[in-house]
């Protein structure tokens, strides 16, 4: 029976730690920019042409 809550308490201690990893991401702003990582392949590189 002890196991049991063993294991809960580490569950909740990682999903904690997950959902404060992503609270510090949302908060520094790594969702920010949405639109250009999706049309980024459109555009051309000015380096394109050096890279075979």
């Amino acid at each position: 029976m002890t196991i049991i809550f063993l294991l809960i308490g580490i569950s909740l201690l990682v999903a904690l730690t997950f959902l404060g990893a992503f609270l510090w991401a949302v908060r520094s702003g790594q969702y920010e920019d949405t639109y250009t990582p999706a049309v980024r392949m459109l555009f051309e590189d000015a380096d394109s042409d050096k890279n075979p």
